[in-house]
């Protein structure tokens, strides 16, 4: 079972993680954090039909680890549906889960950037851009489907598989927690150490309530919101506000 988690996050939110620490420490040698910037969605392709193609392929594969957990966790449970009901995402419960969601964005959200721009005052995190796609028809749509992509691989494969997984294998709560956080904070380590540490909070946060509760789909929810306010709010305001 080690074998599968290993070769699970290698191809997934792992292998990013040990992207984004090389990346802050490039960023790190080439000068002081708050001078740079990190852009987290941008345009593919100059012809937009085919941006738009190179957006909507991105988000398709980038996914394909999260249909391979459920698979994985199916072969476990015996069968689909015990699989999808271990991560709480069956029965669906989307008024219950939505209202859970939108709360926890809330809690999270606002002390998140709180951190953020504590981070830009004292020069640990360097200067976050949540859109840089050109302006088009179909901009607000793919920035939605981009955060509902990073809210369910996340939640899926850190929140839901890997806790399961991991108390599979007799680790204990506190090992869970720290375990699952790490892996978090590092992938958006990229950011800076700001929102490396904010999103090591966020993975206790959103760990133990997986745990306590056996359902991802209000963490789902409540990425996403987060993930739509920064993207969307950012592309819709940039101009307004002189960014």
């Amino acid at each position: 079972m080690v074998a599968e988690i290993v070769i699970v996050l290698a191809l997934s939110l792992g292998r990013s993680g040990v992207y984004s620490v090389v990346s802050l420490a490039r960023s790190l040698a080439a000068g002081p954090l708050s001078g740079q910037q990190a852009t987290l969605n941008s345009s593919q392709d100059t012809n937009p039909w085919f941006d738009l193609l190179q957006q909507l392929l991105g988000i398709t594969f980038t996914l394909a680890p999260v249909a391979l957990v459920i698979l994985l966790l199916s072969v476990s449970a015996g069968s689909l549906r015990a699989a999808l009901a271990g991560l709480g995402l069956a029965p669906a419960r989307p008024l219950g889960d939505s209202v859970r969601g939108l709360v926890i964005a809330a809690c999270i959200g606002i002390p998140g950037l709180a951190v953020y721009y504590a981070g830009r005052a004292i020069g640990a995190t360097l200067e976050v851009i949540p859109a840089a796609l050109d302006t088009h028809w179909w901009t607000v749509p793919v920035l939605i489907l981009q955060a509902a992509k990073n809210a369910v691989l996340e939640e899926v494969i850190v929140s839901g598989y890997l806790v399961q997984r991991l108390e599979r294998l007799g680790v204990g709560t506190a090992g869970i927690l720290v375990i699952t956080a790490v892996l978090r904070g590092s992938y958006h380590l990229y950011q800076g150490i700001g929102p490396g540490i904010a999103n090591l909070a966020m993975g206790l946060v959103f760990t133990e309530y997986f745990r306590r509760t056996r359902r991802v789909g209000p963490l789902v929810v409540a990425h996403t919101l987060l993930d739509v306010v920064a993207f969307v709010g950012y592309a819709l305001l940039k101009g307004v506000l002189g960014l």
